[in-house]
This record gives structure tokens, sequence and C-alpha cells, in this order.
């Protein structure tokens, strides 16, 4: 039985996903509403459709940016006029059907009950996860342990996540950066920095080959790099904040 919330909707930032959309789109239908989709100026030929499901189903908004700015630009567009409406949380999960919609109730339980904390999926992998991305991840979450003093983020990439969006605004709104392939690592890194608690729940993932409709734009030397950046822009601003962090993790541990 589909759930529906006044204050926890499903964003869904979309851009050139092929058709595992539509079925993305239906499969979070069945078990949540609202869900929106934020089409980030995709060009193959996915907006119409959408726009067209939207009118014929209840719950399902799709916002339309008319040019690609990247994953954090099109959370950002979307959870703004979510706030103006009086939303609280996002649920994000990817268009191209890795991420598991069957999971969404649990996660949006999960924040219901904890308001104020931030719900992390942590992957589990099956045989088709790319081992070099499965091995290449733990870098980052390595980097983003140390960046927060090991507050408890599971996974730094995995978007499969329901954010307390007023936090999350107020972050991106003082950030250039966030916008793009960066945005799920420095998004959980600062609202740790903000003192957002991390909830880590597990969820499978599923890898798509192109030939069962799957679609990747993660380009491995285009996007390390991009990490390596965002590291390095971490690190220095945990070195600002540490003594701030240490004495907030004494209070903790006193408590």
């Amino acid at each position: 039985m589909r759930k529906s919330s006044a204050t926890h909707l499903v964003l869904i930032p979309s851009y050139n996903p092929g058709p595992k959309v539509f079925e993305t789109v239906r499969a979070a239908l069945e078990q949540w509403s609202p869900v929106w989709v934020v089409v980030d100026g995709s060009t193959d030929g996915s907006t119409q459709p959408l726009l067209e499901m939207a009118s014929a189903q209840p719950g399902l908004r799709v916002l339309v940016m008319p040019e690609n700015q990247g994953k954090g630009a099109a959370v950002l567009y979307g959870i703004r006029e979510a706030m103006r409406l009086g939303f609280t949380h996002a649920l994000t999960m990817d268009s191209d059907g890795q991420h598991p919609p069957e999971r969404i109730p649990a996660f949006m339980q999960a924040s219901q009950l904890a308001a104020a904390a931030m719900v992390l999926g942590r992957p589990v992998f099956d045989s088709s996860a790319p081992n070099l991305r499965v091995q290449g991840r733990k870098i980052s979450n390595w980097w983003a342990d140390v960046e927060t003093l090991w507050s408890g983020i599971g996974d730094s990439l995995f978007g499969f996540r329901v954010y307390p969006m007023a936090q999350l605004e107020r972050i991106m709104r003082h950030q250039r950066w966030m916008r793009r392939f960066d945005f799920d690592v420095e998004a959980a890194v600062r609202l740790c920095w903000l003192g957002v608690r991390p909830i880590n729940l597990a969820a499978p993932v599923r890898y798509f080959r192109p030939e069962e409709g799957g679609v990747s734009h993660f380009n491995y030397w285009r996007d390390n790099v991009l990490l390596t950046w965002m590291h390095s822009r971490l690190f220095a601003g945990f070195l600002l904040r540490l003594p701030l962090l240490v004495m907030r993790r004494l209070r903790q541990s006193r408590g």
C-alpha cells in the first residue's frame, strides 16, 4: 500500500536516463507520494513523456531545468521549490534504476522518527557492480571518515538517502561547489559538520548493462579529478573546524 506524506517527498534528479527512468518513477510511486522528478536539461527525449506521466499520475510532479547543471544543482532546484510548499525532507534517488524503491518506506520512517538526522543508504552490491567502482569508493569513504572524525558516514557516495532540506539548502546557499558529481560526498560531510547525525540503513544496488537499458554518466578520470579536488577542499575545511569537532565529540561522549 502506497504511503503519503505532507512533509517527506521522493526527489529524483534526472539527466539523459534512458527508458529506465519510467520504470524508476512508476516503482517509486508504488511506494510513496509525492514523487518529484527534476529534469536536468535532458536531451534524450525523456522530458515530454515524463510530463505526460505527471499529468496522468496523482502524486507525481515534474520540474524541468532548461539546461544541464549537474545533480547537485537539480537537487537544490527541487528542494527549494519543495520547501516553498512546506515540505521538510527529501529522499533522493537516481533515475537509472540502480536504487531500490522498495526501501523508500523504511528510509522515510527512519527519517520521520529522527527528523533532525540524515538517513544514508549503505549499498549492498551484487555481482552486477563493477569491481573498480566498488573498490574505488573505499578511498572516498576513508577521506569522508577522516574529515568528519569518524562520525558514522557509512558510504559517502551512495545517493539513496533522506536529507533534512533546510540544513542542506543552508549549506548549498553558501557553496559554489556541490553542484555535480561531488554533491553526495560533500553534502554528507558538511551536514556532519553542521551537527546533523547520520543514520545508516542497508540498501541493495543494481548496475544494469547497456543491453538492459543501463545508462552511466560516470567518467573515471573527470569524476575522480573532481573528487580529489573536493576532498582537498574538505580536508582544509576539516582542519579549520577540528577544534569545534573535537569539542562536540567530547560533549557527546560525556552525554
